[in-house]
């Protein structure tokens, strides 16, 4: 067994027009001064990289990893969740999700999608000039309107819709694969991969590529009433990547998983600072330890109650509490008897 890598934390929800917020190199000095020891780059943040540049440029992205190291940090993995979720968007979310694009492609779904597919494999060159093996990002979805089925879902649309998913995605995968990268997608309400079962349905679609891997974020799976726990069992060999995220469900006779269109306040499902949701994190780090996760637990916060700069304090050594130092040994080493073959034999009766 290995040790997971942390603390990290993921810097898109603490980039901001005030210091120390405002540049990679302050927010990093920042995030060692509470104790993290890794942070995880939103791409699309000009304050934090030019993507395309750490793509074509190794100089480059040595100064970006030189920037990172100067505060005492290393990065933990690149993001492009926004220009994931362009890869594959219905028509019905056109105008919702333009925003994620560059001006120059806003209103034009065939010129965005090209965007965000060359996004993609701008962000695998990067991170191998990195020196980094794993990538987070969101699947899009063009199923997601129909995640109820009502009105009938029409014969035939989820398999023609993962197939188009799958064929926009293969080719991004392979250049995954090309670069010696994990491209780890965050299972989340909103994507088309939004669970197990979907997740598998994609699998099936890109023939099990080796790169289609996951980012594993229990929050998510507190809000749909998934056993993110057995999740763990199921899919721990493709697991590359871990959002260390709080959250609690709180039912009421009044409202349930579909949150009544209430803003994240007052919904029954809502996102939490660590330790202050229902998501059972030792049974999670003992999990992974378990299984061998050799990666990073990365912090991501998202609180509708507490003020950010609390939960990134309070983030830090909650992380690192959590972190098992794995054994070496076998606790009952002292009772052992030994590797001898012949005795082994002979206690058998052979």
């Amino acid at each position: 067994m290995t040790n997971i890598q942390g603390p990290g934390i993921f810097l898109a929800q603490f980039m901001g027009d005030i210091a120390p917020f405002n540049s990679l190199a302050s927010i990093c000095k920042w995030a060692a001064s509470l104790g993290f020891t890794g942070v995880q780059i939103p791409s699309w943040d000009a304050r934090c990289i030019d993507l395309q540049k750490a793509a074509e440029s190794k100089s480059y992205a040595d100064e970006i990893r030189g920037v990172v190291e100067s505060a005492g940090l290393k990065i933990t993995e690149l993001s492009t969740h926004l220009q994931g979720q362009l890869v594959a968007v219905n028509p019905a979310y056109d105008s919702l999700f333009d925003g994620f694009a560059p001006e120059n492609v806003r209103g034009n779904a065939k010129a965005r999608t090209e965007w965000a597919v060359q996004q993609l494999k701008y962000a695998a060159k990067a991170s191998a000039n990195l020196g980094l093996n794993a990538h987070a990002t969101f699947s899009g979805a063009l199923l997601w309107q129909t995640v109820y089925p009502w009105p009938q879902r029409p014969a035939g649309l989820v398999e023609t819709g993962f197939t188009e998913l799958a064929n926009r995605w293969l080719p991004i995968l392979n250049v995954f694969d090309e670069n010696g990268v994990d491209l780890c997608y965050e299972i989340h309400p909103g994507e088309d991969l939004h669970d197990g079962v979907t997740y598998e349905m994609f699998l099936d679609k890109v023939n099990h590529h080796k790169r289609a891997c996951l980012l594993y974020d229990p929050s998510h799976f507190v809000l749909q009433c998934l056993d993110y726990k057995a999740y763990i069992d199921h899919y721990h060999e493709r697991i590359k990547m871990f959002h260390v995220k709080d959250a609690e469900f709180n039912p009421t006779g009044k409202q349930g998983v579909y949150g009544g269109y209430q803003s994240w306040i007052n919904r029954a499902g809502r996102f939490r600072s660590l330790g202050d949701g229902q998501v059972d994190f030792k049974a999670i780090f003992s999990k992974l330890a378990q299984y061998n996760y050799t990666g990073w637990a990365v912090m991501e916060w998202e609180c509708a109650i507490k003020h950010p700069e609390t939960g990134a304090a309070e983030g830090a050594p909650f992380i690192k509490e959590h972190i098992i130092a794995v054994t070496d040994k076998t606790f009952d080493d002292f009772a052992g008897t030994g590797n001898d073959e012949a005795f082994n034999k002979k206690l058998l009766g052979l």
